[in-house]
């Protein structure tokens, strides 16, 4: 395909911003990337600012909206669109305005469901078997914004967030290489309203480290899915006397007993649970490797057989 010679401004600082910033080098011409910037004594990553700086393209940086406003009435852009994605700062209207084509969004979910911080997780969380991606004309309300086109993606009964972060990642870079050229070429605008998905409002959230600490009063149906929610972060954790533990592949048991207590089932570590029971096929001990639960056994049985 031939990269489109219509210049595009790109927003996004996070690592799904990264990668999808990656897949658009290759098709977009990209006037400047507005990004956060990397601040002192931070030692984190700062992916979508590596990402521009190893590709040479230009870069804004911006801490807030108050910034990001500063940024555009100060330095002219001759780009007629944004694209938006994993940005983390809120967009003022004055900025939307700033481009006669608006600036669309790629928000991980088929609006207006799981509108939000957190969407990719939150449907594993939840148990559907079905999410998506949606291109929004952004608007000052989250979310919020008149549908360009969405896509969907089934969810398998075992994926994890960052596999299915992956799939969400591709679905984007193809809903936006068959989108963006009509809007650049004016045949879409405006959009059509969110309720044509059918879907039923709902919100995510920005999950603390807090939520990764196991609570085993609640269904082993619902913890299992936090398993494969929470593989990336915030991390499923648990304590067994005195040692930490992350688990990070598990299934349910059909058995029932105090929450909490543990026993052994077909030579894995299980835990009874509010309802049923999770078998514990793969977890990290702290400062060591991954193992399976079975080769967790051969040292530990004893915390199993009490």
């Amino acid at each position: 395909m031939k990269k489109i010679s219509e210049p595009i401004v790109f927003f996004g600082s996070g690592p799904v911003a990264a990668e999808s910033l990656h897949l658009l080098s290759n098709d977009f011409s990209i006037e400047a990337v507005v990004t956060k910037p990397r601040l002192p004594h931070h030692k984190g990553d700062v992916p979508v600012l590596t990402l521009a700086e190893e590709l040479n393209l230009p870069v804004s940086t911006v801490t807030d909206k108050k910034e990001l406003t500063q940024l555009f009435s100060l330095h002219p852009f001759k780009a007629k669109l944004g694209i938006l994605i994993d940005f983390g700062i809120i967009v003022p209207q004055s900025v939307i305005d700033y481009f006669p084509l608006g600036i669309v969004n790629s928000h991980f979910s088929i609006l207006p469901e799981w509108r939000g911080a957190d969407p990719i997780t939150f449907a594993i969380l939840s148990g559907q078997e079905m999410t998506g991606v949606s291109l929004m004309f952004l608007v000052a309300r989250m979310d919020e914004g008149p549908l360009l086109g969405y896509g969907e993606q089934h969810l398998s009964p075992e994926i994890t967030t960052p596999e299915l972060t992956h799939k969400l990642i591709q679905l984007s870079h193809a809903l936006l290489l068959h989108d963006i050229p009509r809007v650049l070429e004016g045949k879409s605008k405006g959009g059509v309203p969110q309720d044509i998905t059918d879907k039923t409002v709902s919100y995510s959230r920005k999950l603390t480290k807090n939520d990764g600490l196991i609570d085993w009063q609640k269904p082993a149906v619902q913890l299992e899915r936090e398993v494969r929610a929470f593989l990336e972060w915030p991390k499923s954790r648990t304590v067994f006397e005195a040692l930490e533990i992350v688990i990070t592949k598990a299934h349910v048991v059909n058995l029932n007993g105090k929450p909490g207590s543990r026993t052994i089932i077909d030579k894995l570590p299980t835990i009874y649970c509010g309802q049923q029971a999770l078998a514990i096929d793969r977890l990290k001990p702290a400062g060591k490797k991954e193992m399976t639960g079975e080769a967790f056994l051969a040292g530990h049985k004893a915390l199993f057989t009490k």
